[in-house]
Parts: C-alpha cells; structure tokens; sequence
C-alpha cells in the first residue's frame, strides 16, 4: 500500500470516527439539557458531565489527528514526505507504515521526548 493511500485510509477512517464522537457528544449535550440535574450534587448529573469531558477530548484528539493528516497529504504533494523535519534524513519506512504522519525519524524523536 502506497503512502497516499494509508494516508487516505486513516483519513477515512479518522472521519468516520470523528462523526461518530461527535454524535455521541450532541447526544451527551442534549441528556444534561432535559434534566434539571446538579452535576456536583447528583449522582447520575456527574456522570454524565464526566462522559461529556471524556467524549470532548476524543473530539479534538480526532481533530488533531486529521489535521496531522492532511499535512503529511501536503508533505506528499510538496515533496518531503518521509523527511525528518529536525535532521533533513529519511524518516525509515517501517516508521511510516506504523505511523504515517510522522515528521521526524525516531532518533530526532526520541532526543526530543528527552
């Protein structure tokens, strides 16, 4: 399978995804609407607004994640796909299978969590 089409395939599954989260957060939105519930007094009201906050920060982890996406599309279309962005090297194509947004090779990346 071709760069561009992981890419796109994690493009398509990423939106998918996101559709998904961001129905379930309406969802979660629309529950605490009906409900005169006192999120810090009733049981169910703290639920509720935890499973919000967790589907929120789903939501703009998906977010994030395509917008990672569509700039790894603009490495390929720009030509410096697979080049790390720190030490101008070639980011190891077994890299790349596993993570195909990747914009540094895993010796600039793993300087950099140091």
């Amino acid at each position: 399978m071709s760069a561009r089409d992981r890419l796109a395939e994690e493009r398509r599954r990423t939106t998918q995804r996101l559709a998904e989260l961001r129905g379930d957060y309406r969802g979660f939105v629309e529950a605490s609407k009906d409900t005169n519930a006192d999120d810090e007094h009733d049981p169910e009201g703290a639920t509720i607004a935890f499973e919000r906050s967790q589907v929120g920060a789903l939501v703009r982890q998906a977010e994030t994640h395509l917008t990672e996406i569509d700039a790894a599309l603009g490495r390929l279309d720009d030509g410096t796909y697979g080049v790390c962005a720190v030490c101008g090297q070639p980011i190891p194509a077994a890299r790349l299978e596993v993570r195909p947004t990747a914009t540094t090779c895993v010796g600039c990346a793993t300087s950099a969590a140091t």
